[in-house]
């Protein structure tokens, strides 16, 4: 970064750089400190603006340190407002004969105070919850205390399940079982007639249309949930032999999680719609046309139909979901059945931000040596590498790395077969580092940066040490090379003069975040601040609300993050609405088996043993077992 860009920096400059509001969707923006804000509507349109830093703080206070999952109530409920009320603006101005009701599937975030909030913030709109298991279902049971509202049942249903559902229907709950597989048919038949319960049945139909994305395994030919065609018309002649026929009123397909072009989810309704029509036409009075998921999370800001982003608007998606269906059902004079959409993801990805500190850096840059200075007496190849580092030009970029790097890696080779020193090893990494950098330095002012050069930012770029994990925290990253945005937290009144990549704190080689959001594509490194002696720096990972938590593991045994959910009242004031303490080294020993008063029991004999050889007094031992109780009831995480 040029040094007058550097003096003159603004938060604006900064807002562009990291595109806060490109991807924030309203929710995020930067305050005149430099501070990253979550911001809120209250409920007579007046508008706050509060601190990420300064609920950081608070937290902290209370007890609750880095790193810490932030859930924003506010937020979680702004989202399933906007997916609700854009719905009714598309319903009424298209003239549709019907209503919406959304359904969130558990799935996307279990975590008890999310489903309890979503209960609660959706009540107003008869919004209703998706169950794809028993453990899923009794969770809804208990939590949707709304009879307006749908529970929907997907996965595979043993009798259990079925009977659950059966007996929560004479409560006067909308429970639909949604068959995704031939043999459940006979199944619900058979514990419904047992019951003497009529149903509420649908069907799970496999599109023939294929939709671009990471998560487009779910439709096609090879999907494996879903009924093809033959199937369909099956389980029509089945449950009309028993008589139950009237029982089938909800088609339901599902494209993904997160389709990003807008032609496939108008295409997926057409083909959708023509199967409901052809039910209707076969005598099931249906009623209920379930779109599953699919509307999608704009990670990246770049409004595209890139795997982490979407080429649509919420009010476009939700206009062209009403045309289609009508456009469809109208002209086979088939009435509008209740939309049902599953949009767990564009739900509750916004409302969670997972904050965490750095602990260290480490740099690319030479170091200096005491007592290690180049002589003419060393190594012909070192004196060569200090030759090709003195005669770097702009115009002999290329020439000079080649050069650099031939003899910095002769030098090495040298040292393997013992014919240089550490010392003269030392040397050379050192002037190849310092060539490295000129060239690098070289390359801002060059007209055109040589192929071979262009990744030499990125290998040169610092190491920022996180304490984090990424498989506990943010699995996607790991396993499907999810981007989500990243960002310093503060700070962002200033110029950010490093480039990094981000290293947590498990011991793998994999644990890392290499792949950023930029202003126009994807980069592989992120600008950010130097660190500050005595001053913590706070990273936030943004749009992690959707499955990270239930998908973490305990890699290296670092367990589940501390948790606050905080409600921006009308005031503007934070309100700390719930705490979870992370787990401790206890408790993910129990979750693999360790019994921890076995542990302390051997770690015991152990010092005891040590006391009668003379090791240490008993006094000593009394203190060492203290740190490891002390270090048992702690945080996985590093603590200040």
């Amino acid at each position: 970064m040029k040094q007058q860009q550097v003096k003159n920096w603004t938060c604006e400059d900064s807002a562009e750089l990291y595109g806060i509001r490109n991807w924030g969707a309203g929710y995020f923006d930067l305050n005149e400190n430099g501070e990253v804000s979550v911001l809120t509507e209250g409920p007579n349109g007046e508008s706050h603006s509060v601190s990420l830093m300064e609920i950081a703080r608070g937290a902290t206070e209370r007890g609750l340190g880095m790193p810490l999952l932030l859930r924003i109530e506010n937020l979680l409920d702004a989202q399933i407002a906007r997916i609700n009320e854009s719905f009714a603006r598309a319903i009424e101005g298209c003239g549709y004969g019907n209503v919406f009701r959304g359904v969130f599937p558990i799935k996307v975030n279990q975590q008890c105070q999310v489903i309890e909030e979503i209960a609660s913030a959706g009540r107003r709109f008869n919004h209703g919850l998706e169950a794809g298991s028993k453990a899923e279902l009794i969770a809804a049971l208990s939590i949707l205390d709304n009879t307006e509202s749908l529970i929907v049942c997907n996965g595979y249903k043993d009798e259990e399940f079925i009977n659950l559902g059966l007996q929560a229907q004479r409560l006067g709950v909308q429970v639909f079982f949604v068959v995704e597989t031939p043999s459940e048919v006979e199944t619900i038949i058979r514990c419904a007639e047992r019951e003497q319960v009529r149903p509420n049945i649908g069907a799970r139909v496999k599109l023939a249309s294929k939709v671009g994305g990471y998560w487009n395994a779910t439709s096609g030919d090879r999907s494996i949930f879903g009924l093809g065609s033959n199937d369909l018309i099956a389980m029509v002649d089945q449950l009309r032999s028993h008589d139950m026929l009237d029982c089938l009123k909800l088609l339901h397909y599902h494209l993904g999680s997160q389709v990003p072009n807008i032609r496939d989810i108008r295409t997926g309704v057409l083909e959708a719609c023509r199967y409901y029509a052809d039910l209707v036409e076969e005598g099931a009075p249906m009623g209920y046309l379930d779109l599953g998921g699919g509307l999608a999370v704009d990670y990246d800001g770049t409004k595209s139909n890139y795997t982490h982003s979407k080429n649509y608007s919420l009010d476009e998606y939700c206009v062209d979901v009403v045309e289609a269906i009508m456009g469809t059902l109208d002209s086979e004079d088939v009435a509008h059945p209740v939309i049902i959409t599953e949009s767990g993801r564009a739900t509750v990805a916004y409302s969670s931000v997972l904050l965490f500190d750095v602990l260290d850096t480490t740099r690319f840059e030479p170091v200096e040596l005491e007592h290690t200075k180049i002589s003419e007496g060393d190594h012909q190849m070192l004196l060569n590498l200090q030759d090709a580092v003195r005669n770097i030009t702009p115009k002999n970029l290329q020439e000079s790395y080649n050069d650099a790097l031939y003899y910095r890696d002769e030098v090495r080779s040298l040292y393997l077969h013992g014919q240089v020193s550490l010392r003269e090893r030392a040397n050379a990494e050192n002037l190849f580092l310092q060539g490295a950098q000129e060239i690098r330095a070289l390359l801002d002012e060059a007209e055109e940066v040589p192929a071979d050069l262009e990744a030499l930012p990125e290998v040169l770029s610092d190491i920022y040490y996180a304490n984090v994990s990424v498989f506990q925290s943010i699995p996607d990253m790991w396993a499907i090379d999810q981007v989500f945005p990243l960002l310093p937290i503060h700070r962002l009144d200033e110029a950010p003069t490093r480039s990094a990549i981000i290293a947590d704190i498990t011991c793998d080689c994999d644990g890392k975040i290499d792949r950023f959001i930029g202003r126009e594509k994807e980069q592989k490194t992120l600008p950010l601040h130097e660190l500050k002696d005595g001053e913590d720096y706070i990273l936030g990972t943004f749009l992690v609300g959707a499955y990270q938590e239930t998908l973490g593991d305990l890699h290296n045994l670092f367990g589940d993050t501390n948790v606050v959910s905080v409600r921006i009242q009308e005031d503007g004031s934070i309100d700390f609405s719930r705490e979870i303490h992370g787990d401790s080294i206890s408790d993910v020993l129990s979750y693999v088996e360790y019994q921890p008063k076995a542990l302390f029991e051997r770690f015991r004999r152990l010092a005891e043993r040590a006391v009668k050889q003379g090791l240490i007094t008993a006094a000593q031992r009394k203190q060492i077992l203290h740190t490891y109780t002390a270090s048992m009831s702690g945080y996985t995480y590093f603590e200040k």
